[in-house]
């Protein structure tokens, strides 16, 4: 009956938790896309959706399935997607419509051509993409090759326009799913560890039976007795154990639901609530997890003079006044406006004012950049209608900009709130409008894009007032230092900057006359037709320009944390904690926030670990690296993959010393590698956080996954076992709720042994003195009412017990060591728990016997009762801070054993049981039973007291 009633509890809970994850999928699943079919659009589930399918996305939406980009609403022929979900990068990508179909005059006439795509094999990486475009029908045929620029891959989301594609690969076959790993049923150490007791037990109890058995002297059939003693003492294997954990993780998981201090969290693996309470090593992802992927404009700095958030209005009053050079010059007419700009540049430098020279910074950043500003159309959504120019609203509120990364839409919003506003883009040309409202028109000679090799990028421009040319430049200080004019103050500066966790890039100019840009031009347009080396050729022609640039100024732009990032950083880490960072960003941005978050202390020194490409490399470096001490590791994915094929171990005992360490450019496979590797090498309890797909199987690898429901949709936190709504509400869930899940668990599953054991040395005290005869001691009914109703409530209200108030808990995080030693259940604590039972098992049944030579049956009644007895004392003594429900369940259990008596007839003698002597009796043996170990308790409370009462006292 036992048996079945566990499993039924097991099972029943499983299954509550397979249902509502299958809720989750149905509800993703359901999701509406429209489809193009000859008849027109109709609405398919995206579970529906099959290879060959038209699909039509919407802006903003996701993308279903993996497809090839047909066709959109853009003139352009190119839309932005945000990857975010798939790789972690906070960029927007530009993906392109093949051109072929683009062209077609309306969407009707994608059914009048006849062509096939041909794609290849399903892959695993999702920067790479080898395919073929075919139309058969016009002549001759028109064969398109397709890169990765023309897919777009499931789970990301379209940012502009309406896109049409052509559904490739679905399913498991997706570049999303690919990435993804199966998820492992995971099982909490905490259930390993008792499971590791069970074992014990029964090997205990094996050998219980054996000696009794030779004790009897192997007479007669004597394997038969053997086998009635497994079964009698089988009380020792405590079945009952997996129902009341089982109960008990229900129970943590409703009280971490209700926590008022945490709304919104949700446990969606119920097997796991221990686990919270043992954990090392916490990974974390960057974007959207520590950081909200919001960038903000913070700081100007000129050399002399820097701007902060309180003083953006001076640089609008400078804007304000037109800039004293530029009046006299547009004053006289076109013609004389060249002449006096050669004496001007001929004239010895003189020191610019900072009027000008905030115009010039200025205006530099508002030329220089990849932004485009998209003005939505108030006809609504009309298909692919072009609108006449008249119809699009060109008001401030209206405008919206795009590009590929945050950071240059929080520039251009800048210039615009400090008066200069870019209007209009497109390939040619650019418009700003001054604070006075003129409009400037500049003319785009030459773009030089960003790459992340050349970590800059450069734009040539032509004033169409004065047709002045200027080549402008941005990027980052390692690459712009040797560019620019020697100066004093720019290394300090971006240090400076990059302390307070702000993101630099350095704007510099340099005026070039009109031979000097047509003798570049010449060069550039050569250089880009060679066909051997094309691209150093290019490169080398460029950096002819890259010379003793003028430096106009350094910006900071700040990505905004989450809420509570740092303080929490600082609890975990308290806690003794070990956090990495695993992100798919650029080493740059991860090393900023690792320092704005305070993941990297500010004392301490950061390490970057160079890119590494061979063993020989890899070797060198990690012994760099092991000469330094106390220092934060910085790794890209790529230098971690050579470390770990050659030098796996070294590598990991070297990571795992460090105080902290940020891997950035991962791919979302490596991070769950990283999480295996972590504990395959420590064996200590890994958790995994974070926001986005990316995530996923990081979440899944890891020992406990805690998925963070943020504004890159809920992949995250539907695949993870414990989902919340904010960073911050980590620090309680571990530091309280993973606290107490662990010690009463470790309470609860030691006394249920007790339980089991406590009755097993009953048994053997009883057949020892009658003759080794296996004949049990208490039959029927009494076994399965002590197992149940007698001690269930009571044994069960340690589930309520805490040994710590969460303030206290949450002040001191240092109590959370302690716990990770895993001191709460061991060997150690096990052994005295089954001493205890021996002890008091011997003396209630030697005492029973003693005092009670003549009537059997007397000798039952005042042992039981006496048992029971025992049983709600050692709760009672088990328990740190009463609550009223502990109370409730010790009256109520007692008042059941003693209603019970009543019925109990043919066990009990019932007048024997209202006689003064046998209330003496019994009291008397419990006192012996249990006095001495509450005098026990008393002695070690006061002599070594455990470390949070001396929080408390």
């Amino acid at each position: 009956m036992n048996e079945g009633f566990v499993l039924a509890v097991t099972i029943m809970r499983e299954a509550i938790d397979e249902f509502r994850r299958f809720q989750r999928d149905k509800e993703v699943n359901s999701q509406l896309y429209s489809k193009l079919t000859v008849r027109g659009k109709v609405q398919v589930k995206s579970s529906d959706i099959q290879v060959g399918d038209l699909i039509i996305v919407e802006k903003n939406q996701r993308i279903p399935s993996d497809m090839v980009f047909l066709r959109t609403s853009e003139k352009a022929g190119s839309c932005f997607i945000r990857t975010d979900q798939l790789d972690g990068e906070t960029d927007w990508k530009l993906k392109v419509a093949v051109s072929c179909t683009q062209r077609l005059p309306a969407l009707g006439d994608l059914f009048s051509i006849s062509a096939y795509v041909y794609a290849q094999k399903p892959q695993l990486d999702i920067h790479s993409f080898e395919g073929t475009f075919t139309r058969e029908d016009s002549d001759p045929p028109i064969h398109e090759s397709l890169s990765i620029e023309n897919t777009l891959w499931a789970n990301t989301i379209v940012a502009s326009g309406t896109v049409i594609g052509v559904v490739i690969y679905t399913g498991k076959e997706t570049r999303s799913v690919m990435n993804t790993s199966n998820p492992k049923n995971k099982v909490g150490l905490l259930d390993l560890e008792l499971n590791q007791l069970t074992k014990a037990l029964f090997v205990a109890l094996v050998a219980l039976s054996v000696v009794m058995v030779t004790l009897q002297g192997f007479v007669g059939p004597w394997y038969r007795s053997l086998f009635r003693f497994l079964l009698l003492f089988s009380y020792i294997i405590p079945i009952s154990l997996r129902v009341n954990l089982d109960m008990g993780k229900a129970a943590y998981g409703w009280m971490i639901m209700k926590d008022e201090s945490i709304p919104g969290t949700v446990v969606r693996t119920s097997t796991i609530p221990e686990e919270l309470g043992r954990l090392v090593y916490l990974l974390t992802d960057k974007t959207g997890t520590l950081t909200q992927n919001e960038m903000v404009f913070k700081r100007l700095h000129l050399g002399t003079v820097s701007y902060g958030a309180d003083t953006m209005d001076e640089i609008q009053g400078h804007l304000r006044n037109p800039c004293p050079q530029t009046q006299s010059q547009a004053g006289g007419n076109n013609a004389s406006s060249t002449p006096p700009r050669k004496a001007q540049s001929s004239a010895p430098k003189v020191r610019k004012s900072v009027s000008s020279r905030v115009h010039e910074a200025v205006k530099a950043i508002a030329l220089c950049h990849n932004v485009s500003p998209v003005y939505e159309s108030r006809a609504g959504v009309g298909g692919e209608a072009e609108y006449a120019e008249a119809d699009q609203d060109f008001s401030d509120g209206n405008r919206t900009y795009q590009a590929a990364s945050p950071d240059e839409v929080a520039l251009v919003q800048w210039t615009e709130s400090v008066g200069l506003t870019l209007v209009s883009r497109d390939l040619g040309s650019v418009q700003l409008r001054t604070p006075s409202g003129q409009i400037q028109t500049y003319c785009i000679l030459q773009m030089f894009p960003f790459t992340s090799e050349s970590k800059r990028m450069g734009v040539i421009v032509r004033d169409e007032s004065t047709a002045e040319i200027t080549f402008y430049m941005k990027g980052a200080d390692v690459a712009m230092s040797s560019i620019v004019q020697y100066n004093d103050w720019l290394e300090e500066e971006c240090g400076n900057m990059a302390r307070e966790g702000l993101r630099t890039l350095v704007v510099a100019k340099r005026a070039l006359t009109e031979e000097q840009y047509q003798d570049f031009e010449s060069r550039y347009s050569q250089a880009k037709l060679s066909i051997h080396d094309r691209a150093l050729k290019v490169a080398a022609v460029v950096e002819s320009l890259e010379r003793q640039m003028e430096l106009l100024c350094l910006t900071g732009v700040e990505d905004r944390l989450q809420a509570d990032v740092r303080p929490t950083l600082e609890l975990l880490r308290n806690a003794g904690i070990k956090i990495w960072m695993l992100t798919g960003d650029k080493l740059e941005t991860a090393t900023c926030i690792a320092k704005s978050s305070h993941l990297v202390s500010r004392t301490q020194d950061i390490h970057i670990f160079r890119p590494v490409t061979n063993r020989g490399e890899a070797h060198l470096e990690l012994n760099a690296f092991r000469r330094k001490h106390d220092c934060a590791l910085v790794i890209s994915g790529d230098s971690l993959e050579v470390c770990l094929k050659y030098y796996e171990h070294e590598l990991a005992e070297l990571a795992c010393q460090c105080p902290a360490v940020v891997c950035c450019r991962c791919s979302p496979t490596q991070k769950a590698r990283i999480a295996k590797l972590l504990q395959h090498h420590t064996g200590k309890r890994t958790c995994a956080v974070g926001d986005g797909g990316n995530d996923v199987s990081m979440i899944q690898a890891a020992d406990c996954g805690i998925g963070i429901e943020g504004k890159e949709g809920r992949q995250a936190s539907l695949a993870a076992d414990f989902s919340v709504t904010q960073f911050r509400h980590i620090g309680r869930l571990l530091m309280v709720h993973g606290r107490s899940s662990y010690k009463r668990s470790a309470a609860l599953g030691q006394f249920v042994m007790h339980r089991g054991l406590i009755i097993s040395t009953m048994q053997a005290v009883f057949s020892s003195v009658f003759y080794f005869a296996s004949v049990p001691l208490y039959q029927g009914f009494l076994m399965v009412g002590y197992a149940t109703i007698y001690t269930m409530f009571p044994v069960f209200s340690l589930v309520l017990d805490q040994d710590v108030k969460p303030e206290t808990a949450m002040l001191y995080p240092e109590l959370y060591k302690d716990l990770t030693k895993g001191r709460s259940l061991s060997f150690k604590t096990f052994l005295v728990w089954v001493l205890i039972s021996i002890y008091q098992g011997g003396i209630l049944m030697y005492g029973a016997l003693l005092l009670f030579e003549s009537e059997f049956v007397h000798v039952l009644a005042i042992s039981f009762t006496a048992l029971i007895l025992t049983e709600l004392l050692m709760v009672a003594l088990t328990i740190r801070t009463w609550h009223w429900l502990m109370a409730v369940a010790e009256v109520l259990s007692l008042g059941c054993y003693v209603a019970s008596l009543a019925f109990l007839n043919e066990y009990f003698d019932v007048a024997f049981i209202t006689t003064v002597t046998f209330v003496w009796k019994v009291s008397a043996i419990t006192m012996v039973s249990c006095l001495p170990l509450y005098v026990l308790k008393y002695l070690k409370r006061k002599l070594s007291p455990p470390s949070y009462t001396k929080l408390t006292s």
